[in-house]
């Protein structure tokens, strides 16, 4: 630990640092290649919605040894032929899940469940759901969502600047959309407590984004004045310096998420749970990751196209100055390739060994 608090101390004094800024296409690349497996994943298999959006009759019941064999038979026998998906939960726990059913088909379904699983019908949990109240809560998620990211939309573009507000808004569809594509490649249903996760993910991912446009603010509020270094360089410090801290609250945070994930749905079989930890799980893994590695490149980008950014990166490349150690190397568009020298390095070079300016040599 202490290791790590003394990593943190250099890199918030800027004597280590991470060319995150420089290596942005990386990053984006990167990111490039999850979206693309994430929209495959929705294409082809998409979302599978719980019974609470689409509607449907949902059977639970706790039976000794049983199966999902057991369950899908019980069904057959009912006469029900609607599509049927039949979970284990836990060790003797199933849930059925089916369409929309009449009250004649719960009714035969139940007493299948009865007959092949020898339980009395008492200890079935039935669960029934129109179709018109799914499409309801289907909608209110969809608004939920949609007034949530223009509040936030709102909120960034009177507390930072309008570019800022773009590139946390970027960062949280990228966070969303991963999310949602992972959950169609592994298959988990969409349920109100995913809509929770997503949520909560989303306000985390915006949290930790703050705070990182607050250090880029503190560190170019007179970078045009001074000139001693470019913007995309003043970013990458205030990285460099949340970095640490990022990573010690995301931490923090994923190892209880990880315990209700692993626990308590893995062992304990509770499906809510699942529904919800999974959700939290990838958003605040992805939340950290895009607040480090895509917003702050982005706003970086989006900052440098600007003819002010654009002169100062030319101030400062043709003083040849440098900034803890990174001196500029302009390439194109102003972007930024960290160079290990450092300015310490140079001044020792001009003096001996006992801190003395060196004596030039008279002919």
């Amino acid at each position: 630990m202490s290791r790590l608090s003394g990593m943190g101390g250099r890199l918030y004094r800027g004597d280590k640092s991470f060319n995150i800024i420089g290596n942005r296409r990386r990053f984006y690349a990167l990111s490039g290649i999850v979206i693309i497996v994430a929209a495959i994943s929705l294409s082809v298999q998409g979302l599978h919605l719980g019974i609470e959006f689409k509607g449907g009759s949902q059977f639970t019941f706790t039976a000794a040894n049983a199966t999902v064999a057991q369950g899908q038979k019980a069904v057959t026998d009912s006469g029900v032929t609607s599509e049927t998906i039949v979970q284990k939960i836990g060790s003797n726990k199933i849930q059925i899940t089916t369409k929309s059913l009449t009250n004649a088909e719960n009714d035969a379904v139940e007493n299948a469940i009865v007959k092949d699983f020898h339980i009395t019908i008492g200890n079935i949990n039935v669960l029934s759901i129109g179709p018109s109240w799914g499409k309801d809560i289907t909608h209110k998620a969809i608004q939920a969502l949609v007034g949530f990211l223009l509040v936030v939309m709102l909120y960034l573009a009177l507390a930072f600047e309008p570019k800022m507000a773009q590139a946390a808004i970027i960062a949280v569809l990228h966070d969303v959309f991963i999310t949602v594509g992972i959950y169609a490649l592994v298959g988990f249903d969409v349920t109100p407590a995913t809509v929770i996760g997503f949520l909560t993910i989303l306000g985390y991912s915006l949290y930790d984004t703050v705070v990182v446009f607050d250090k880029v603010r503190e560190n170019t509020r007179s970078i045009t004045s001074t000139g001693k270094y470019t913007y995309s360089q003043a970013a990458n410090l205030a990285v460099n310096q949340t970095l640490v801290r990022s990573f010690n609250t995301s931490l923090i945070a994923l190892l209880p998420v990880a315990s209700i994930l692993f626990v308590g749905a893995g062992l304990l079989g509770a499906g809510t749970l699942k529904d919800l930890s999974l959700a939290l799980f990838i958003g605040l893994a992805t939340g950290t990751y895009s607040s480090i590695f895509i917003a702050t490149p982005i706003l970086a980008t989006l900052r440098e196209r600007e003819p002010a950014m654009k002169a100062l990166a030319k101030r400062v490349a043709a003083r040849g100055g440098s900034v803890e150690g990174a001196p500029v190397v302009i390439k194109g568009d102003a972007e930024i390739s960290n160079i290990v020298t450092s300015t310490h390095s140079k001044e020792n070079r001009e003096r001996g060994p006992r801190n003395q300016p060196k004596r030039r040599s008279r002919r």
